[in-house]
């Protein structure tokens, strides 16, 4: 069973994430420009990460995923990129497919979620 986490605490992981493959550091800026939120809710939610041992912090301010936290990170991120995929062949938009499955990746189950996969992977490869 998926151990439930903060919608927040994994939109703000999957942000890490996606930043760190553009960017050689994530800083708390990035994270606060890539989500257009203030630099203070950032910091609380950095905050918040790092005693949950999900990133840690440089003194320099750069922020890292830690296993736990890239764990959850690859999780979400997959859903996000299948989900969307998933939507836009149905015909949706892709800015409605983006909005729609940021919203369901948070709350799809672990088995319907791996059962979307799976269909997908079968009628599609």
């Amino acid at each position: 069973m998926k151990e439930k986490y903060n919608e927040s605490a994994e939109n703000y992981l999957e942000t890490i994430l996606v930043l760190s493959k553009k960017l050689p550091v994530v800083r708390s800026v990035d994270i606060a420009n890539e989500l257009d939120f203030k630099k203070s809710s950032v910091s609380i939610a950095m905050k918040n990460l790092r005693e949950k041992n999900h990133i840690t912090v440089t003194d320099a301010g750069y922020i890292y995923l830690t296993e736990s936290g890239k764990a959850i990170a690859d999780m979400i991120y997959e859903r996000h990129r299948i989900l969307t995929s998933c939507l836009e062949k149905l015909g949706v938009s892709a800015e409605i497919a983006e909005k729609d499955a940021c919203k369901i990746e948070h709350i799809i189950s672990k088995e319907s979620f791996e059962a979307i996969k799976k269909h997908v992977k079968t009628n599609i490869e």
